[in-house]
């Protein structure tokens, strides 16, 4: 028997229709805000993952699924959709034939190679938004807002929504040499990792995950503290309007987000279960003004966020079990005797042109394994054929949550079964 690789998995029935579920309910709240969904590649030059992330983040120096093609061509998966976004808009020149901002939705999968995880996978899924071309706060508050409001709508009530700046490169800039001096005397006990950032991106030692590490980052100075007056009215700009929408937060010193092309406001969304305890982050974004000109475009800012499919469906069935989608028809076909299959069959395909699911078994079941059969399949109705039925040229229709039957002509069993 062959396995499936370490950190995929099958998808099937509830788990399928329930990732379905999700990604509808994201796409048509992306389409009320304004966004148009994007496909792009799967893999990509390797260039442009090292370029947009950049050098000292988990994703390029750990993270990366690549390989060598045929052509000596060095590929890699993409481990997050944004940089191919950006790559797609430079490539067909959509900042110059559409109107800005552009407005791009996406969802597919991502590759990442990093040790599976309860609802955390190799291949991943991700849903996302880039608003390309932003100008205004209000747009980055909209976004936030727009990935906020998608959580609650998948039935997420416990969230909170964290929230830094981490200004423009002005304040970077001052703000790193001010880690570099924090940390100078402490980095020599730090991991690996820390050391090689506080030489690279001295704002990524606040990501780590090492405990020790963390401690010693508790005392470091602020980034609140090196904003400058441009990048502080920004964020309480933002400030502003998420108070105005009545959209909780909390500010959080410590977010500095994975990736290296972030400035001004990033945010993650944390999911806390009824005992109180902070299940990480189901998704995170920020704003960024220089990624679309590092892949070869213009210089023009942005604000997007990515969530994680499969931890918010392994999440769902954990917190709201019933209402995990399951299969359903509208109705379930049986029928008396192999003399009646051939009619059954002609009834199914004429109600799918009417657009009512329904299904039947060519093995001409006995009536009470059919009943069980429409039960699990969930079906409202079961649709019964004999002899009498045939020749009267009716059908007996039955409510499977009533136990209500009826005999009905082909007109009214296509009327109530479609109401």
């Amino acid at each position: 028997m062959i396995l499936p690789q370490r950190g995929t998995y099958d998808a099937f029935y509830d788990d399928a229709l329930n990732i379905e579920k999700i990604e509808r309910i994201m796409g048509e709240m992306a389409h009320n805000y304004g966004y148009t969904p994007i496909i792009i590649p799967m893999y990509e030059a390797i260039e442009l993952f090292a370029r947009s992330a950049g050098e000292t983040s988990d994703i390029v120096t750990k993270e990366m699924f690549d390989f060598v093609d045929k052509g000596g061509r060095h590929i890699a998966l993409r481990p997050e959709l944004t940089a191919g976004v950006m790559r797609a808009i430079v490539t067909n020149k959509l900042y110059a034939n559409y109107d800005l901002p552009l407005k791009l939705s996406y969802c597919g999968p991502a590759f990442r190679y990093e040790r599976p995880q309860a609802g955390r996978f190799r291949q991943l899924t991700q849903f996302g938004i880039e608003n390309v071309g932003v100008t205004t706060p209000q747009e980055d508050a909209e976004a936030i807002i727009l990935g906020y409001k998608i959580t609650k709508k998948l039935g997420f009530e416990h969230v909170i929504l964290k929230i830094n700046s981490i200004g423009d490169q002005e304040s970077r800039d001052a703000y790193r040499e001010a880690l570099r001096e924090y940390f100078k005397d402490k980095i020599g006990d730090m991991c690996e990792d820390c050391r090689r950032r506080y030489e690279l991106n001295p704002l990524r030692i606040l990501d780590c995950k090492v405990p020790y590490d963390q401690e010693l980052a508790k005392n470091a100075p602020k980034m609140s503290d090196y904003l400058n007056d441009v990048s502080k009215k920004r964020f309480q700009d933002i400030i502003n309007i998420l108070d105005a929408n009545e959209i909780e937060y909390v500010i959080d010193d410590g977010l500095v987000r994975g990736l290296d092309y972030y400035s001004h406001i990033v945010f993650e969304f944390h999911y806390i279960s009824k005992n109180g305890t902070n299940l990480g982050a189901i998704g995170a974004g920020g704003h960024y003004d220089n990624l679309v000109k590092e892949v070869g475009g213009p210089e023009l800012s942005s604000v997007g966020f990515a969530l994680g499919v499969d931890r918010l469906n392994s999440l769902l069935k954990e917190i709201k079990p019933e209402e995990y989608a399951h299969p359903t028809l509208d109705a379930y076909i049986m029928y008396m005797g192999e003399d009646y299959r051939d009619y059954a069959s002609k009834l199914a395909f004429r109600l799918r042109e009417d657009n009512i699911a329904v299904d039947l078994n060519y093995t001409n079941k006995s009536f009470k394994a059919s009943f069980k059969i429409a039960l699990r399949k969930h079906a409202r109705f079961a649709i019964i054929i004999g002899e009498d039925e045939v020749k009267k040229n009716v059908y007996q229709l039955k409510n499977l949550e009533t136990q209500e039957q009826i005999e009905v002509s082909l007109e009214e069993l296509i009327k109530i079964v479609k109401e």
